[in-house]
Protein backbone atom coordinates (compact mmCIF):
# COMPACT_ATOMS: atom_id res chain seq x y z
CA UNK A 1 0.00 0.00 0.00
CA UNK A 2 2.64 2.43 0.80
CA UNK A 3 4.41 1.65 -2.58
CA UNK A 4 1.02 2.23 -4.54
CA UNK A 5 0.41 5.26 -2.35
CA UNK A 6 3.85 6.88 -3.36
CA UNK A 7 4.04 5.51 -6.91
CA UNK A 8 -0.17 6.62 -7.66
CA UNK A 9 -0.91 9.06 -5.44
CA UNK A 10 -0.83 11.62 -8.01
CA UNK A 11 -2.92 10.01 -10.36
CA UNK A 12 -5.61 9.44 -7.47
CA UNK A 13 -5.34 13.08 -7.09
CA UNK A 14 -5.61 14.29 -10.30
CA UNK A 15 -8.49 11.97 -10.97
CA UNK A 16 -10.57 13.36 -7.62
CA UNK A 17 -9.98 16.89 -8.71
CA UNK A 18 -11.48 16.03 -12.58
CA UNK A 19 -14.13 14.37 -10.95
CA UNK A 20 -15.14 17.60 -9.35
CA UNK A 21 -14.31 19.16 -12.38
CA UNK A 22 -16.62 17.18 -14.24
CA UNK A 23 -13.91 15.35 -16.10
CA UNK A 24 -14.49 11.62 -15.18
CA UNK A 25 -13.10 9.91 -18.50
CA UNK A 26 -9.90 10.43 -18.47
CA UNK A 27 -7.29 8.27 -18.12
CA UNK A 28 -6.91 9.26 -14.39
CA UNK A 29 -10.38 8.50 -13.53
CA UNK A 30 -9.34 4.74 -15.53
CA UNK A 31 -6.68 3.82 -13.87
CA UNK A 32 -7.79 4.68 -10.49
CA UNK A 33 -11.16 2.94 -10.77
CA UNK A 34 -8.73 -0.41 -11.74
CA UNK A 35 -6.48 -0.19 -9.31
CA UNK A 36 -8.82 0.51 -6.36
CA UNK A 37 -11.08 -2.47 -7.39
CA UNK A 38 -7.97 -4.60 -7.85
CA UNK A 39 -6.88 -3.62 -3.83
CA UNK A 40 -10.32 -4.44 -3.27
CA UNK A 41 -10.12 -7.93 -4.16
CA UNK A 42 -6.66 -8.58 -2.47
CA UNK A 43 -4.74 -8.43 -6.20
CA UNK A 44 -2.00 -5.57 -4.11
CA UNK A 45 1.37 -6.55 -6.40
CA UNK A 46 -1.01 -5.97 -9.79
CA UNK A 47 -2.33 -2.74 -8.15
CA UNK A 48 0.92 -1.64 -7.91
CA UNK A 49 1.91 -2.52 -11.17
CA UNK A 50 -0.65 -0.89 -13.27
CA UNK A 51 0.32 2.44 -11.43
CA UNK A 52 4.29 1.83 -11.74
CA UNK A 53 4.03 0.85 -15.16
CA UNK A 54 1.57 3.38 -16.14
CA UNK A 55 3.89 6.29 -14.92
CA UNK A 56 7.10 5.09 -16.89
CA UNK A 57 4.98 5.06 -19.74
CA UNK A 58 3.57 8.86 -18.72
CA UNK A 59 7.38 9.70 -17.87
CA UNK A 60 8.70 8.12 -21.44
CA UNK A 61 5.83 10.03 -23.47
CA UNK A 62 6.94 13.28 -21.58
CA UNK A 63 10.44 12.51 -23.11
CA UNK A 64 9.25 11.87 -26.41
CA UNK A 65 7.34 15.28 -26.50
CA UNK A 66 10.40 17.13 -25.39
CA UNK A 67 12.29 15.48 -28.24
CA UNK A 68 10.04 16.07 -30.38
CA UNK A 69 9.31 19.90 -29.68
CA UNK A 70 13.37 20.78 -30.36
CA UNK A 71 12.73 20.51 -33.59
CA UNK A 72 10.38 23.33 -33.11
CA UNK A 73 12.24 25.16 -30.53
CA UNK A 74 15.23 25.12 -32.67
CA UNK A 75 13.46 27.64 -34.48
CA UNK A 76 12.09 29.90 -31.17
CA UNK A 77 15.56 30.17 -30.90
CA UNK A 78 16.17 32.31 -33.94
CA UNK A 79 15.20 35.64 -32.14
CA UNK A 80 18.11 37.99 -31.65
CA UNK A 81 18.08 38.93 -27.61
CA UNK A 82 19.21 42.81 -28.84
CA UNK A 83 20.47 44.85 -31.35
CA UNK A 84 23.72 47.27 -31.73
CA UNK A 85 22.15 50.47 -33.13
CA UNK A 86 24.38 53.46 -33.99
CA UNK A 87 22.79 56.68 -32.26
CA UNK A 88 24.73 59.65 -32.40
CA UNK A 89 28.19 58.18 -33.39
CA UNK A 90 27.70 55.57 -30.69
CA UNK A 91 26.56 51.78 -30.06
CA UNK A 92 23.80 51.48 -27.91
CA UNK A 93 22.47 47.45 -27.42
CA UNK A 94 18.55 47.71 -27.28
CA UNK A 95 16.29 44.73 -27.60
CA UNK A 96 14.83 44.15 -31.15
CA UNK A 97 11.52 46.08 -29.43
CA UNK A 98 12.88 49.17 -29.18
CA UNK A 99 14.71 49.85 -32.87
CA UNK A 100 12.74 52.36 -34.96
CA UNK A 101 12.62 51.56 -38.73
CA UNK A 102 15.34 53.82 -40.74
CA UNK A 103 17.97 52.49 -37.78
CA UNK A 104 21.47 51.93 -38.51
CA UNK A 105 22.34 49.04 -36.97
CA UNK A 106 25.81 46.72 -36.50
CA UNK A 107 25.72 43.10 -37.20
CA UNK A 108 28.97 41.42 -36.02
CA UNK A 109 30.68 38.31 -36.97
CA UNK A 110 28.77 35.26 -35.24
CA UNK A 111 25.67 37.57 -34.42
CA UNK A 112 21.81 37.03 -35.30
CA UNK A 113 20.63 39.60 -37.63
CA UNK A 114 17.70 40.96 -35.39
CA UNK A 115 15.76 43.00 -37.72
CA UNK A 116 15.25 42.99 -41.51
CA UNK A 117 17.45 45.69 -42.90
CA UNK A 118 18.66 46.72 -46.21
CA UNK A 119 23.00 46.46 -45.92
CA UNK A 120 24.36 49.95 -45.96
CA UNK A 121 28.05 49.47 -45.47
CA UNK A 122 30.38 46.11 -45.24
CA UNK A 123 29.70 42.84 -46.82
CA UNK A 124 29.67 39.33 -45.07
CA UNK A 125 28.49 35.75 -45.45
CA UNK A 126 25.20 34.92 -44.08
CA UNK A 127 24.05 31.75 -42.74
CA UNK A 128 20.00 31.64 -43.58
CA UNK A 129 19.63 27.79 -42.44
CA UNK A 130 17.60 28.62 -39.62
CA UNK A 131 14.79 30.76 -41.73
CA UNK A 132 15.13 28.77 -45.32
CA UNK A 133 16.38 25.25 -44.56
CA UNK A 134 19.57 25.75 -46.68
CA UNK A 135 22.39 25.17 -45.57
CA UNK A 136 24.64 27.30 -48.22
CA UNK A 137 25.85 30.09 -47.03
CA UNK A 138 24.69 33.46 -48.81
CA UNK A 139 27.30 36.75 -50.03
CA UNK A 140 25.94 39.89 -48.96
CA UNK A 141 27.25 43.51 -49.93
CA UNK A 142 25.79 46.85 -49.90
CA UNK A 143 22.46 47.20 -51.18
CA UNK A 144 21.25 43.53 -50.20
CA UNK A 145 18.21 42.60 -47.79
CA UNK A 146 19.12 40.69 -45.02
CA UNK A 147 16.04 38.69 -43.38
CA UNK A 148 16.20 38.90 -39.39
CA UNK A 149 16.86 35.50 -37.59
CA UNK A 150 19.96 34.89 -39.99
CA UNK A 151 23.53 34.86 -38.96
CA UNK A 152 26.12 37.33 -39.78
CA UNK A 153 29.14 34.64 -40.07
CA UNK A 154 32.29 36.45 -41.56
CA UNK A 155 32.22 41.06 -41.62
CA UNK A 156 31.55 43.24 -39.94
CA UNK A 157 28.10 44.94 -41.57
CA UNK A 158 25.75 48.22 -40.99
CA UNK A 159 22.46 47.81 -42.09
CA UNK A 160 19.31 49.89 -42.38
CA UNK A 161 16.19 48.65 -40.58
CA UNK A 162 13.05 48.22 -42.95
CA UNK A 163 10.76 46.71 -40.72
CA UNK A 164 10.20 47.17 -36.73
CA UNK A 165 10.11 44.05 -35.07
CA UNK A 166 6.14 43.22 -34.92
CA UNK A 167 6.51 43.56 -38.78
CA UNK A 168 9.93 41.93 -39.19
CA UNK A 169 10.02 37.85 -40.86
CA UNK A 170 11.29 36.01 -37.27
CA UNK A 171 7.89 37.54 -35.86
CA UNK A 172 5.94 36.68 -38.23
CA UNK A 173 7.63 33.19 -38.17
CA UNK A 174 7.75 32.71 -34.80
CA UNK A 175 3.81 33.51 -34.56
CA UNK A 176 3.12 30.70 -37.10
CA UNK A 177 4.79 28.53 -35.58
CA UNK A 178 3.31 28.95 -32.03
CA UNK A 179 -0.15 28.74 -33.54
CA UNK A 180 0.53 25.61 -35.73
CA UNK A 181 -0.86 23.67 -33.06
CA UNK A 182 -4.77 25.42 -32.75
CA UNK A 183 -5.74 23.95 -36.01
CA UNK A 184 -5.72 20.75 -35.79
CA UNK A 185 -6.23 17.59 -38.33
CA UNK A 186 -9.76 16.16 -39.16
CA UNK A 187 -8.24 12.83 -37.32
CA UNK A 188 -6.86 14.26 -34.27
CA UNK A 189 -10.81 16.13 -34.03
CA UNK A 190 -11.91 12.76 -35.34
CA UNK A 191 -9.92 11.17 -31.98
CA UNK A 192 -11.10 14.12 -29.54
CA UNK A 193 -14.59 13.10 -30.14
CA UNK A 194 -13.66 9.02 -30.71
CA UNK A 195 -12.67 9.44 -27.13
CA UNK A 196 -15.31 11.49 -25.23
CA UNK A 197 -17.72 8.89 -26.68
CA UNK A 198 -15.33 5.63 -26.66
CA UNK A 199 -14.35 6.26 -22.64
CA UNK A 200 -17.88 6.07 -21.45
CA UNK A 201 -18.97 3.12 -23.56
CA UNK A 202 -15.85 0.49 -22.29
CA UNK A 203 -16.67 1.92 -18.30
CA UNK A 204 -20.24 0.63 -18.89
CA UNK A 205 -19.44 -2.27 -20.82
CA UNK A 206 -16.36 -2.87 -17.93
CA UNK A 207 -19.14 -2.78 -15.55
CA UNK A 208 -21.01 -5.17 -17.68
CA UNK A 209 -18.99 -7.49 -17.98
CA UNK A 210 -18.16 -7.61 -13.97
CA UNK A 211 -22.02 -7.05 -12.73
CA UNK A 212 -24.00 -8.78 -15.14
CA UNK A 213 -22.63 -12.34 -15.77
CA UNK A 214 -22.51 -13.64 -12.00
CA UNK A 215 -26.23 -12.84 -12.38
CA UNK A 216 -26.53 -15.72 -14.16
CA UNK A 217 -23.43 -18.03 -13.18
CA UNK A 218 -24.05 -17.35 -9.62
CA UNK A 219 -22.40 -15.10 -6.83
CA UNK A 220 -19.98 -17.72 -6.40
CA UNK A 221 -17.96 -16.44 -9.61
CA UNK A 222 -18.47 -12.47 -8.95
CA UNK A 223 -14.63 -12.40 -8.05
CA UNK A 224 -13.98 -13.89 -11.59
CA UNK A 225 -16.06 -11.48 -13.32
CA UNK A 226 -15.05 -8.32 -10.93
CA UNK A 227 -11.33 -9.17 -11.88
CA UNK A 228 -12.18 -9.65 -15.94
CA UNK A 229 -13.42 -6.07 -15.50
CA UNK A 230 -11.20 -4.33 -13.97
CA UNK A 231 -8.47 -6.16 -17.06
CA UNK A 232 -11.40 -4.20 -19.32
CA UNK A 233 -11.11 -1.04 -17.60
CA UNK A 234 -7.01 -0.70 -17.99
CA UNK A 235 -6.69 -1.88 -21.66
CA UNK A 236 -9.29 0.58 -22.64
CA UNK A 237 -7.40 3.54 -21.86
CA UNK A 238 -7.00 5.61 -24.87
CA UNK A 239 -3.75 7.17 -24.10
CA UNK A 240 -2.06 5.56 -27.31
CA UNK A 241 -4.05 7.34 -29.52
CA UNK A 242 -4.37 10.69 -27.49
CA UNK A 243 -1.10 11.00 -27.63
CA UNK A 244 0.71 9.63 -30.17
CA UNK A 245 -1.98 11.41 -33.15
CA UNK A 246 -0.91 14.75 -32.36
CA UNK A 247 2.32 13.96 -32.00
CA UNK A 248 2.77 12.61 -35.28
CA UNK A 249 1.43 15.62 -36.59
CA UNK A 250 3.67 17.70 -34.55
CA UNK A 251 6.88 15.72 -35.85
CA UNK A 252 5.56 16.57 -39.67
CA UNK A 253 5.14 20.06 -38.85
CA UNK A 254 9.03 19.75 -36.74
CA UNK A 255 10.79 17.89 -40.36
CA UNK A 256 8.91 20.27 -42.77
CA UNK A 257 10.06 23.66 -40.69
CA UNK A 258 13.78 21.63 -40.61
CA UNK A 259 13.28 21.82 -44.73
CA UNK A 260 12.41 25.81 -44.93
CA UNK A 261 8.13 24.70 -44.97
CA UNK A 262 6.22 26.74 -42.62
CA UNK A 263 3.13 24.83 -41.67
CA UNK A 264 0.39 26.85 -40.39
CA UNK A 265 -1.75 23.64 -38.63
CA UNK A 266 -2.02 20.27 -38.84
CA UNK A 267 -5.07 20.65 -40.86
CA UNK A 268 -3.17 21.57 -43.53
CA UNK A 269 -0.54 18.92 -43.55
CA UNK A 270 -3.42 16.33 -43.68
CA UNK A 271 -4.99 18.07 -46.46
CA UNK A 272 -1.78 18.46 -48.85
CA UNK A 273 -1.92 14.78 -48.87
CA UNK A 274 -4.72 14.38 -50.86
CA UNK A 275 -3.68 17.18 -52.96
CA UNK A 276 -3.83 15.96 -56.10
CA UNK A 277 -4.55 19.47 -58.47
CA UNK A 278 -2.02 22.75 -58.52
CA UNK A 279 -2.38 25.85 -59.51
CA UNK A 280 0.43 28.13 -60.15
CA UNK A 281 1.28 31.86 -60.95
CA UNK A 282 4.17 32.61 -63.35
CA UNK A 283 6.12 35.58 -62.12
CA UNK A 284 7.97 34.57 -58.87
CA UNK A 285 6.80 30.90 -59.03
CA UNK A 286 7.65 29.24 -62.35
CA UNK A 287 9.74 31.87 -63.49
CA UNK A 288 12.76 33.96 -61.71
CA UNK A 289 10.53 37.28 -61.86
CA UNK A 290 13.71 38.27 -63.32
CA UNK A 291 12.90 40.63 -66.63
CA UNK A 292 15.03 42.00 -69.09
CA UNK A 293 14.32 43.76 -72.11
CA UNK A 294 14.52 41.71 -75.05
CA UNK A 295 13.14 43.79 -78.61
CA UNK A 296 12.33 47.49 -79.33
CA UNK A 297 9.49 47.35 -82.05
CA UNK A 298 9.55 51.06 -83.60
CA UNK A 299 6.73 52.74 -85.14
CA UNK A 300 6.67 56.06 -85.25
CA UNK A 301 9.50 57.18 -82.78
CA UNK A 302 13.08 55.33 -82.19
CA UNK A 303 13.92 53.36 -79.73
CA UNK A 304 15.77 55.90 -77.51
CA UNK A 305 12.16 57.92 -77.47
CA UNK A 306 10.18 54.32 -76.55
CA UNK A 307 12.03 53.44 -74.14
CA UNK A 308 12.40 57.35 -72.16
CA UNK A 309 8.48 57.31 -72.16
CA UNK A 310 7.84 54.08 -70.81
CA UNK A 311 10.72 54.94 -68.52
CA UNK A 312 8.91 57.92 -67.34
CA UNK A 313 5.35 56.49 -67.55
CA UNK A 314 7.13 53.36 -64.91
CA UNK A 315 9.13 56.21 -62.52
CA UNK A 316 6.84 55.62 -59.53
CA UNK A 317 6.84 51.24 -60.44
CA UNK A 318 8.85 49.09 -58.67
CA UNK A 319 7.69 46.04 -60.32
CA UNK A 320 9.89 44.46 -62.08
CA UNK A 321 8.83 45.16 -65.55
CA UNK A 322 9.22 48.54 -64.75
CA UNK A 323 12.97 47.65 -63.52
CA UNK A 324 13.52 46.12 -66.88
CA UNK A 325 12.71 49.07 -68.52
CA UNK A 326 14.76 51.65 -66.44
CA UNK A 327 17.71 49.24 -66.85
CA UNK A 328 17.46 48.96 -70.31
CA UNK A 329 17.37 52.73 -70.93
CA UNK A 330 20.42 53.10 -69.16
CA UNK A 331 21.78 50.32 -71.79
CA UNK A 332 20.60 52.86 -74.80
CA UNK A 333 22.32 55.43 -72.98
CA UNK A 334 19.33 57.78 -71.76
CA UNK A 335 20.04 59.64 -68.83
CA UNK A 336 17.58 59.73 -66.30
CA UNK A 337 16.84 63.21 -65.91
CA UNK A 338 12.69 62.81 -64.37
CA UNK A 339 11.39 65.71 -63.59
CA UNK A 340 8.59 65.44 -60.43
CA UNK A 341 8.43 69.67 -61.35
CA UNK A 342 7.16 68.57 -64.77
CA UNK A 343 5.52 65.58 -63.64
CA UNK A 344 1.53 65.35 -63.24
CA UNK A 345 -1.49 62.98 -62.88
CA UNK A 346 -0.20 59.16 -62.22
CA UNK A 347 -2.98 56.33 -62.74
CA UNK A 348 -1.91 52.58 -62.53
CA UNK A 349 -4.78 50.31 -64.08
CA UNK A 350 -4.75 47.01 -62.44
CA UNK A 351 -4.04 44.01 -65.37
CA UNK A 352 -3.48 47.23 -68.02
CA UNK A 353 -0.70 49.23 -67.68
CA UNK A 354 -0.08 53.11 -66.50
CA UNK A 355 -1.29 56.18 -67.44
CA UNK A 356 0.98 59.47 -66.65
CA UNK A 357 1.04 63.37 -67.33
CA UNK A 358 4.49 64.69 -67.70
CA UNK A 359 5.54 67.79 -69.20
CA UNK A 360 1.84 68.09 -70.34
CA UNK A 361 2.04 64.85 -72.62
CA UNK A 362 -0.05 62.33 -71.99
CA UNK A 363 1.70 58.62 -71.98
CA UNK A 364 0.01 55.80 -72.02
CA UNK A 365 2.57 52.02 -71.02
CA UNK A 366 0.76 48.98 -70.80
CA UNK A 367 -1.10 46.10 -72.51
CA UNK A 368 -2.91 45.41 -75.21
CA UNK A 369 -6.30 46.24 -72.78
CA UNK A 370 -4.70 49.65 -72.15
CA UNK A 371 -4.77 50.81 -75.67
CA UNK A 372 -8.45 49.41 -76.51
CA UNK A 373 -9.77 51.09 -73.05
CA UNK A 374 -7.80 54.51 -74.62
CA UNK A 375 -9.13 54.00 -78.02
CA UNK A 376 -5.40 53.93 -79.36
CA UNK A 377 -4.93 52.47 -82.87
CA UNK A 378 -1.88 49.93 -82.64
CA UNK A 379 -0.54 46.96 -84.10
CA UNK A 380 -0.81 44.00 -81.70
CA UNK A 381 2.93 42.14 -81.51
CA UNK A 382 2.62 38.31 -81.23
CA UNK A 383 6.19 37.70 -79.36
CA UNK A 384 6.86 35.43 -76.72
CA UNK A 385 7.21 37.53 -73.79
CA UNK A 386 5.66 40.75 -71.97
CA UNK A 387 4.73 43.32 -74.42
CA UNK A 388 4.28 46.81 -73.10
CA UNK A 389 2.93 48.93 -75.81
CA UNK A 390 3.44 52.65 -75.73
CA UNK A 391 1.69 55.60 -76.79
CA UNK A 392 2.38 59.41 -76.05
CA UNK A 393 -1.23 62.10 -76.61
CA UNK A 394 -3.06 59.46 -78.34
CA UNK A 395 -0.33 58.39 -80.66
CA UNK A 396 0.94 54.59 -81.33
CA UNK A 397 4.69 54.67 -80.63
CA UNK A 398 6.02 51.20 -80.34
CA UNK A 399 6.23 48.42 -78.29
CA UNK A 400 8.50 47.06 -75.68
CA UNK A 401 9.34 43.53 -75.14
CA UNK A 402 10.31 41.42 -71.77
CA UNK A 403 10.99 38.24 -71.08
CA UNK A 404 11.34 36.40 -67.97
CA UNK A 405 13.86 33.26 -67.36
CA UNK A 406 12.06 30.20 -65.99
CA UNK A 407 13.98 28.79 -62.33
CA UNK A 408 16.57 26.25 -62.70
CA UNK A 409 14.27 24.16 -60.56
CA UNK A 410 10.74 24.19 -62.11
CA UNK A 411 10.99 22.09 -64.78
CA UNK A 412 12.21 18.97 -62.39
CA UNK A 413 9.85 20.71 -59.47
CA UNK A 414 7.21 19.39 -61.56
CA UNK A 415 7.51 16.31 -62.71
CA UNK A 416 8.41 15.50 -59.51
CA UNK A 417 4.73 16.91 -58.54
CA UNK A 418 3.67 14.43 -60.86
CA UNK A 419 5.08 11.47 -60.04
CA UNK A 420 3.99 12.25 -56.30
CA UNK A 421 0.24 12.00 -56.75
CA UNK A 422 -0.42 15.52 -58.43
CA UNK A 423 -2.55 14.85 -61.47
CA UNK A 424 -3.76 18.62 -62.80
CA UNK A 425 -1.33 21.23 -62.87
CA UNK A 426 -2.72 24.89 -64.06
CA UNK A 427 -0.88 28.15 -64.74
CA UNK A 428 -2.48 31.03 -63.94
CA UNK A 429 -0.89 34.48 -65.35
CA UNK A 430 -1.71 37.85 -66.31
CA UNK A 431 1.15 37.67 -69.48
CA UNK A 432 -0.56 37.08 -73.15
CA UNK A 433 -0.97 34.17 -74.50
CA UNK A 434 2.52 33.78 -76.37
CA UNK A 435 4.77 34.60 -73.42
CA UNK A 436 2.41 31.88 -71.06
CA UNK A 437 2.73 29.21 -73.48
CA UNK A 438 6.00 29.23 -74.03
CA UNK A 439 6.81 29.30 -70.37
CA UNK A 440 4.19 26.54 -70.01
CA UNK A 441 5.37 24.72 -73.09
CA UNK A 442 9.32 24.67 -70.91
CA UNK A 443 7.92 23.80 -67.90
CA UNK A 444 6.06 20.78 -68.79
CA UNK A 445 2.38 22.02 -67.96
CA UNK A 446 -0.75 21.41 -70.12
CA UNK A 447 -2.99 23.93 -68.78
CA UNK A 448 -2.23 27.52 -69.21
CA UNK A 449 -4.78 30.59 -68.18
CA UNK A 450 -3.41 34.13 -69.64
CA UNK A 451 -4.47 37.48 -69.84
CA UNK A 452 -6.13 37.33 -66.54
CA UNK A 453 -7.14 39.95 -63.63
CA UNK A 454 -7.08 39.00 -60.34
CA UNK A 455 -10.54 38.47 -59.58
CA UNK A 456 -10.65 36.29 -63.18
CA UNK A 457 -7.81 33.88 -61.30
CA UNK A 458 -9.81 33.62 -58.50
CA UNK A 459 -12.93 33.05 -60.61
CA UNK A 460 -11.14 29.84 -62.34
CA UNK A 461 -9.60 28.92 -58.97
CA UNK A 462 -13.10 28.40 -58.18
CA UNK A 463 -14.19 26.65 -61.45
CA UNK A 464 -11.14 23.85 -60.84
CA UNK A 465 -11.93 23.06 -57.25
CA UNK A 466 -15.14 22.53 -58.44
CA UNK A 467 -13.85 20.53 -61.16
CA UNK A 468 -11.89 18.48 -58.50
CA UNK A 469 -14.20 16.32 -56.90
CA UNK A 470 -11.14 13.64 -55.76
CA UNK A 471 -8.65 15.81 -53.75
CA UNK A 472 -7.71 18.85 -52.34
CA UNK A 473 -6.62 22.05 -54.78
CA UNK A 474 -3.50 23.56 -54.34
CA UNK A 475 -2.39 27.20 -55.18
CA UNK A 476 0.94 28.54 -55.13
CA UNK A 477 1.85 32.25 -55.64
CA UNK A 478 4.33 34.93 -54.09
CA UNK A 479 2.80 38.68 -55.23
CA UNK A 480 -0.16 40.77 -53.26
CA UNK A 481 -2.26 39.88 -56.11
CA UNK A 482 -1.92 36.50 -55.41
CA UNK A 483 -3.35 37.22 -51.92
CA UNK A 484 -7.09 36.54 -52.76
CA UNK A 485 -6.25 33.36 -54.21
CA UNK A 486 -4.51 32.25 -51.72
CA UNK A 487 -6.96 32.33 -49.67
CA UNK A 488 -9.80 30.63 -51.78
CA UNK A 489 -8.03 27.55 -52.37
CA UNK A 490 -8.08 24.37 -50.31
CA UNK A 491 -4.60 24.91 -49.29
CA UNK A 492 -2.80 28.01 -50.01
CA UNK A 493 0.96 28.08 -50.55
CA UNK A 494 3.25 31.11 -50.43
CA UNK A 495 6.55 31.97 -51.33
CA UNK A 496 8.29 33.43 -48.91
CA UNK A 497 11.74 33.53 -49.98
CA UNK A 498 10.47 36.72 -52.24
CA UNK A 499 6.57 37.03 -51.25
CA UNK A 500 4.57 39.80 -50.18
CA UNK A 501 3.43 40.38 -46.59
CA UNK A 502 0.04 40.13 -47.95
CA UNK A 503 0.48 36.44 -49.69
CA UNK A 504 2.67 34.88 -46.80
CA UNK A 505 -0.50 36.53 -44.23
CA UNK A 506 -2.94 34.57 -46.60
CA UNK A 507 -1.26 31.68 -47.34
CA UNK A 508 -1.81 28.45 -45.29
CA UNK A 509 2.03 27.03 -45.88
CA UNK A 510 4.61 29.15 -46.26
CA UNK A 511 7.94 28.07 -48.68
CA UNK A 512 10.91 29.56 -46.85
CA UNK A 513 12.79 29.63 -50.24
CA UNK A 514 11.21 30.86 -53.50
CA UNK A 515 11.64 27.02 -54.62
CA UNK A 516 8.57 25.12 -56.54
CA UNK A 517 10.53 21.41 -55.54
CA UNK A 518 9.63 22.08 -52.00
CA UNK A 519 6.03 21.28 -52.69
CA UNK A 520 6.96 17.82 -53.51
CA UNK A 521 8.76 17.84 -50.53
CA UNK A 522 5.82 18.62 -47.88
CA UNK A 523 3.59 15.98 -50.08
CA UNK A 524 6.00 13.66 -49.15
CA UNK A 525 6.28 14.48 -45.58
CA UNK A 526 2.37 14.31 -45.42
CA UNK A 527 2.10 10.75 -46.71
CA UNK A 528 4.53 9.74 -44.16
CA UNK A 529 2.64 11.19 -41.72
CA UNK A 530 -0.80 9.86 -42.77
CA UNK A 531 1.06 6.22 -42.79
CA UNK A 532 2.01 6.73 -39.42
CA UNK A 533 -0.97 7.93 -37.58
CA UNK A 534 -3.10 5.27 -39.27
CA UNK A 535 -0.11 2.75 -38.46
CA UNK A 536 -1.15 4.00 -34.92
CA UNK A 537 -4.91 3.89 -34.94
CA UNK A 538 -5.14 0.66 -36.32
CA UNK A 539 -2.50 -1.08 -34.36
CA UNK A 540 -3.98 0.00 -31.02
CA UNK A 541 -7.12 -0.22 -31.53
CA UNK A 542 -6.50 -3.73 -32.67
CA UNK A 543 -4.55 -5.25 -29.72
CA UNK A 544 -7.28 -3.08 -27.43
CA UNK A 545 -10.08 -5.14 -28.83
CA UNK A 546 -8.19 -8.54 -28.82
CA UNK A 547 -7.00 -8.37 -25.26
CA UNK A 548 -10.35 -6.84 -24.15
CA UNK A 549 -12.31 -9.91 -25.57
CA UNK A 550 -9.42 -12.11 -24.35
CA UNK A 551 -10.07 -10.80 -20.92
CA UNK A 552 -13.94 -11.02 -21.03
CA UNK A 553 -13.35 -14.45 -22.05
CA UNK A 554 -11.22 -14.81 -18.68
CA UNK A 555 -7.78 -15.46 -20.84
CA UNK A 556 -5.66 -12.33 -20.10
CA UNK A 557 -4.78 -11.16 -16.56
CA UNK A 558 -3.67 -7.66 -15.57
CA UNK A 559 0.03 -7.84 -16.64
CA UNK A 560 -1.20 -8.24 -20.43
CA UNK A 561 -3.82 -5.83 -19.64
CA UNK A 562 -0.27 -3.35 -18.82
CA UNK A 563 0.98 -4.04 -22.00
CA UNK A 564 -1.76 -3.34 -24.18
CA UNK A 565 -2.10 -0.05 -22.32
CA UNK A 566 1.35 1.40 -21.39
CA UNK A 567 3.41 -1.09 -23.81
CA UNK A 568 1.07 0.13 -26.96
CA UNK A 569 1.34 3.25 -25.79
CA UNK A 570 4.58 3.78 -25.98
CA UNK A 571 5.40 2.01 -29.25
CA UNK A 572 3.09 4.33 -30.65
CA UNK A 573 4.38 7.46 -29.19
CA UNK A 574 8.13 5.41 -30.36
CA UNK A 575 6.25 5.02 -34.09
CA UNK A 576 5.28 8.48 -34.00
CA UNK A 577 8.76 9.95 -33.59
CA UNK A 578 10.10 8.92 -36.63
CA UNK A 579 8.51 11.53 -38.13
CA UNK A 580 11.49 13.71 -36.64
CA UNK A 581 14.34 12.11 -39.07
Amino acid sequence: MVAYILIGGEVLLNAIKNMFKGRVTDENFLMAIATVGAIAIGEYSEAVGVMLFYQIGEYLQGRAVGQSRKSISALMEIKAEYANVKRNDKIEKLSPEEVKKGDIIVIKPGEKVPLDAVVTEGNSMVDTSAITGESVLREVFKGDNILSGTINTSGLIYAEVVNEYSDSTVTKILDMVENAGNRKSHTENFISKFCRYYTPIVIVLALSVAFIPPIFTGWDSFYSWFYRGLIFLVVSCPCALVISIPLSFFGGIGTASKNGILIKGSNYLEALRTADTVVLDKTGTITKGVFRVTDVICRDATKEDILKYASIAEENSNHPIALSIKNACKEYGYKDEFSTEKAGEYEEIPAHGIKAVYSEEIILAGSSKLMNSENIKFEEISEAGTVVYVAVNGKYLGAIVISDEIKEDSVQAIADMRKNGIKRIVMLTGDNRAAAEKIAKEAGIDEVYSDLLPNQKVEILEKISEENETGKTVFIGDGINDAPVLARADIGIAMGGVGSDAAIEASDIVFMTDELSKMSTAKKIAARTNTIVWQNIIFAMSVKIIVMLMSTGGVANMWEAIFADVGVSIIAVLNAMRMLR
